[in-house]
């Protein structure tokens, strides 16, 4: 992705089998927050590659991904020859829109997917875009794709 503001209105394409891996882990780490990267692979995300949430101001209402896990997500997606396109995290009996602390933590240039997981079960999968200056988010459009 890159910081042309066109970018943020294109589909952001993501494999099925994708979804259902972040919709396991956001169910597996339920009333905590999950999170993850995603690595795309010719434009599409193949992979959510779930990470360790190592924040200490309380898991079920914050993420934090540490420097050796984003660096285990670079290194992940060099070796698919791929990119890291983004990070997916799980907001847990919340509506899956970024809070002001996503905001605050959040780079332009990624996708960033958020996840509704209400009383451990899985809902609504919604992608999101920082502006550029990075003032709020844009919500984009997430398109499953099969057979990638």
């Amino acid at each position: 992705m890159s910081g042309d503001p066109a970018d943020r209105t294109r589909p952001t394409r993501i494999d099925a089998d994708a979804v259902r891996a972040i919709e396991r882990h956001g169910a597996e780490t339920y009333p905590d927050e999950c999170c993850g990267a995603l690595i795309a692979v010719g434009g599409i995300i193949v992979e959510a590659l779930p990470l360790a949430n190592t924040t200490t101001a309380g898991a079920a209402r914050r993420f934090r991904i540490g420097p050796d896990a984003y660096k285990m997500a670079e290194d992940r997606a060099q070796a698919r020859d791929g990119t890291l396109a983004g990070f997916y995290h799980s907001h847990p009996n919340e509506a899956a829109r970024p809070s002001g602390y996503d905001l605050d933590h959040a780079w332009p240039n990624l996708s960033y997917i958020i996840i509704s997981v209400r009383d451990g079960v899985p809902g609504d999968a919604r992608v999101w875009h920082l502006r550029d200056d990075r003032a709020a988010f844009d919500e984009g459009a997430l398109t499953w794709v099969t057979g990638s």
